[in-house]
């Protein structure tokens, strides 16, 4: 299923402190490259359909992938028959994209020298709330032709009740005064539609694009207990604890899974926050 809400979305406009200031928070946003072959193999690529559509609304291929990582996104614009250059701070993260044969170049974007290159699209998956939401958009605006789409987008989910309780439980047994918290990971979209709406703002203040627009895309996924305690680590605050923190919580989780059948079946919906640039 997918939907298309022009503007920031349904909920307030206010944005809570820890979503205004994520770009400033470097040491998270460079941690996840720690692990870059977990994170590529267990991190899950974008609906097909967001690729295509993100395509077939721009006027040309030519992709830039702000804050490319290990190249999920990127692959799969090039799969599309797209030709696609990624912009990545983490060195580690940007070597394993380059030994899967993919073009990057190491900067964060909004000091990247773009040598006076343009795009047609310019597109960040679950990167953009790591970058200054004005000076990001200006640059997006400086590199993208006429007509050409700015595309940020982020994965959310929200556990079943059941597991979410589960896991909720687990993280606390295990590690009651770890960074995360005692509260699995894993959001509605209503918690993250700040996020959202500060990427929009961002796009409206700065300038030089068309109104942007809230696309959805729904689909899920069913995992087993070893593909979800692969991926567990590469959440942003468990990427930081040390392997004696980070074990008790991982036997704690896998135990709620087996509790729960030994598999689960996750609803995602890739939401993003998109416009065109002004002619």
């Amino acid at each position: 299923m997918t939907t298309s809400t022009p503007g920031s979305g349904r909920t307030s406009t206010s944005t809570p402190e820890h979503v205004a200031h994520s770009h400033r928070q470097r040491e998270m946003a460079e941690s996840f490259g720690v692990d870059a072959e977990r994170y590529d193999r267990t991190r899950p690529a974008y609906p097909d359909a967001l690729i295509e559509r993100i395509i077939a609304t721009s006027p040309g291929r030519d992709v830039l992938d702000v804050g490319c990582g290990t190249g999920t996104a990127s692959r799969q614009f090039l799969s599309a028959g797209c030709t696609v250059l990624g912009v990545e701070p983490d060195a580690r993260m940007a070597a394993f994209a380059r030994r899967g044969g993919l073009d990057v170049e190491e900067a964060t974007f909004e000091t990247w020298d773009s040598n006076g290159r343009t795009f047609d699209v310019v597109a960040a998956g679950t990167a953009w709330h790591w970058i200054d939401p004005i000076a990001g958009v200006t640059q997006a605006a400086r590199v993208l032709r006429p007509g050409g789409r700015l595309a940020a987008f982020w994965h959310v989910y929200q556990l079943p009740a059941e597991v979410f309780e589960a896991f909720t439980a687990a993280f606390r047994g295990a590690m009651p005064g770890s960074p995360v918290n005692g509260q699995a990971p894993g959001q509605s979209l209503d918690a993250y539609q700040p996020l959202l709406t500060k990427a929009a703002n961002g796009i409206r203040e700065a300038g030089g694009f068309a109104e942007p627009e809230q696309w959805r895309h729904d689909w899920e996924r069913t995992y087993t207990r070893d593909e979800w305690l692969d991926q567990l680590p590469t959440s942003g605050t468990l990427t930081r604890l040390p392997p004696e923190e980070l074990a008790p919580i991982l036997d704690a989780v896998g135990a709620a899974i087996d509790a729960v059948g030994g598999r689960f079946t996750l609803p995602y919906a890739t939401m993003t926050v998109t416009a065109t640039r002004l002619l």
